[in-house]
């Protein structure tokens, strides 16, 4: 859902914290209307870099004191900076089908209803560091990317092909035309150990909601499922860790045949 975000005007955004602000402004996707910095913040590297990109970019710098600032910005740790930005970008799904047609073994991210913010962040910022060429997620019952995303990801979503679709099953068989296997994370049988698993080809891995996994329709259309060795008591990890374990294993692979997958 667009609209206005806590202290910005309708239409726009306002994103906070150091990491995330200086990956906004060195992906250079959003239009950002103005740079807030609090006053008496000690000097430090990554302040002089964010204040050098606004420059370089010509973006507006509006100095707030510590009481305007944590008004404005509400009830989180926004490091003494904020932007007022246009909303996220998504991509069109065409580019996913485009990736899965030109490249030898594109990697592709599916995220099945995530409700959590801060499991979507973990998981674009693993995806972004793994690689991966595109995400997928629902426009419905499940979080998009927000500004408090864009936070949990540390600005790695500000680099990432995020596609929002309507029928993620839908999305799956036009990729699977393409050549795309999907392998689903989920424990228990009949899943393989994802350590045996050959994962180095063109791949789209799911990865489902908190509590309740993967949707049946979407479980079905699954090539086949994987799961993660678990020795302990607990039984299971977040989608955010057990997502990234499942990113990291496939670029371990790829890295002795393919080389470093591509970004989209």
């Amino acid at each position: 859902m667009r609209g206005r975000t806590p202290g910005a005007p309708s239409g726009r955004e306002l994103l906070y914290g150091r990491q995330p602000i200086r990956e906004l402004l060195r992906a250079g996707r959003r239009h950002v209307d103005t740079l807030y910095l609090q006053v008496g913040l000690k000097d430090s590297a990554d302040l002089e870099e964010i204040s050098t990109l606004a420059t370089e970019k010509r973006i507006r710098i509006q100095p707030l004191d510590a009481q305007r600032m944590d008004a404005m910005t509400g009830d989180v740790n926004h490091q003494g900076v904020a932007a007022e930005a246009s909303p996220f970008r998504y991509v069109s799904y065409k580019k996913l089908l485009s990736d899965a047609e030109q490249q030898a073994a594109p990697l592709f991210l599916f995220l099945d209803h995530l409700e959590d913010p801060q499991n979507l962040g973990s998981l674009l910022r693993s995806a972004e560091a793994a690689g991966v060429n595109g995400v997928v997620i629902p426009e419905h019952r499940a979080v998009g990317v927000t500004p408090s995303v864009v936070r949990a990801s540390a600005g790695a979503a500000e680099h990432l092909s995020v596609v929002q679709v309507p029928n993620l099953v839908r999305c799956m068989k036009l990729l699977k035309d393409r050549g795309v296997w999907f392998a689903g994370l989920e424990g228990g049988e009949p899943s393989r150990d994802l350590y045996a698993t050959e994962l180095t080809g063109p791949l789209g891995l799911v990865v489902g909601s908190e509590g309740h996994g993967m949707r049946r329709l979407v479980r079905e259309h699954c090539d086949f499922l994987v799961k993660l060795p678990m020795l302990g008591q607990v039984g299971s990890l977040n989608a955010g860790v057990a997502g990234a374990i499942a990113l990291f294993e496939v670029l371990r692979q790829r890295q002795g045949t393919l080389g470093m997958p591509r970004h989209g």
